[in-house]
């Protein structure tokens, strides 16, 4: 009997397989601006390109990094949260989820889900756990919700509080994908106590640059970005209690240093399911 390649394939081989590397990739490109070495010519390339059109856009993603470590904190020092499923996790770096997490509670446990192969490469090798803790990384889609919670549910306790993550990820689910069903219905598998952390790109009329950088990207790389107005933005959170100060500039979310929180075109929140 002849053996069949792919059912004895190395998994990482298997990954770096499905790597993209003709095409720009958002992870890729924003682990650019943050200052990271995980990209490709090509990501460069885009990423210069899209500052030109947006000379801000370098600030925006250290800004919503910041935003995540500080929700994080408030999870852990203030709710009690030690359970964290972060969708859309992009490439690792400073302070990541599980880091900040753990720092202050060193039993938290986090799941981590993405669908880019290069993602999921460096997080098996570089998203480690504390001993009192754990780490886990799916391979999965953010719209496939039912698979989704299922694995998360061979780490964490759905049954009890859990702190779901959407940064800057439900910009790649179109209007025609039911984005606000996906978040809702996400929620509604997680019981009372739980958050919810999201943040994504807004679309004003003040905001002639990102506009053009996203007419850019959504011509030349991959996958595809839907803006949304800061109301729209705002309905993700229906029906949750709304922490202060809300849904805002996600440099405006409880800074550290008020006077330094310029506005960024990323709006973000947390929301408390009661």
């Amino acid at each position: 009997m002849t053996e069949n390649p792919a059912a004895t394939e190395d998994p990482a081989a298997a990954l770096r397989r499905r790597i993209e590397t003709l095409r720009p990739h958002t992870a890729r490109i924003w682990n650019y601006w943050l200052g990271g070495g995980d990209y490709y010519e090509v990501d460069r390339v885009a990423g210069d390109r899209i500052r030109e059109l947006h000379p801000g856009i370098g600030e925006y993603a250290r800004a919503d990094r910041l935003f995540l470590g500080r929700a994080v904190r408030h999870l852990v020092a203030d709710a009690g949260i030690r359970q964290f499923l972060d969708i859309g996790t992009g490439l690792p770096t400073a302070d990541n989820t599980h880091e900040v997490a753990q720092r202050l509670a060193p039993e938290s446990r986090v799941v981590y889900v993405d669908n880019d192969p290069l993602v999921l490469a460096h997080a098996r090798a570089l998203l480690t756990s504390t001993p009192e803790g754990r780490t886990d990384h799916l391979d999965e889609d953010l719209r496939n919700v039912d698979a989704l919670l299922e694995r998360a549910a061979d780490t964490l306790d759905l049954s009890r509080p859990v702190a779901l993550l959407l940064l800057g990820v439900v910009i790649f689910v179109g209007d025609d994908e039911d984005p606000y069903g996906i978040v809702r219905r996400l929620m509604d598998a997680l019981p009372a106590g739980s958050h919810l952390v999201l943040s994504h790109t807004i679309t004003s009329p003040g905001l002639p640059d990102v506009d053009a950088a996203v007419r850019f990207w959504n011509e030349h790389g991959t996958p595809r970005l839907t803006q949304r107005s800061p109301e729209d933005v705002a309905r993700f959170f229906d029906g949750l209690e709304l922490l202060e100060p809300g849904v805002v500039s996600c440099s405006r979310w409880r800074p550290d240093r008020p006077e330094d929180a310029e506005e960024v075109a990323i709006h973000g929140g947390v929301g408390r399911k009661r």
